[in-house]
């Protein structure tokens, strides 16, 4: 069964919205609380908490995606190199294949 945060998030199917959203409360519990063993003030803790929550969450969902993203353009790199080498493993193309004399020479 899925969770949906605000009525549109979906948690579960959303990548990085769980992490963010566990982050985010404990980001708020530290602030809110640090805040109020500084100041005792309840009600200014409370609006630091949610501040907490809020920078918490979204610090986190921006750095988590931007990972996501950096791992699937290496995935999509490394796969096309994959399919590169299969095309191109033994023909004259290939990188790796060793040049004899007489294959320089016509080059």
């Amino acid at each position: 069964q899925s969770f949906k945060l605000l009525g549109f998030l979906d948690v579960k199917r959303v990548p990085c919205a769980r992490e963010s959203v566990l982050y985010g409360s404990l980001g708020s519990f530290v602030v809110g609380l640090g805040y109020f063993l500084a100041t005792s003030r309840v009600r200014r803790s409370c609006d630091f908490a949610v501040g907490g929550f809020i920078s918490t969450t979204l610090g986190y969902w921006f750095y988590c995606r931007y990972n996501l993203a950096q791992q699937r353009i290496r995935q999509r790199m490394l796969k096309e190199g994959m399919r590169n080498r299969m095309l191109f493993e033994g023909s004259s193309l290939d990188p790796e294949r060793k040049q004899t004399g007489s294959e320089r020479s016509d080059s």
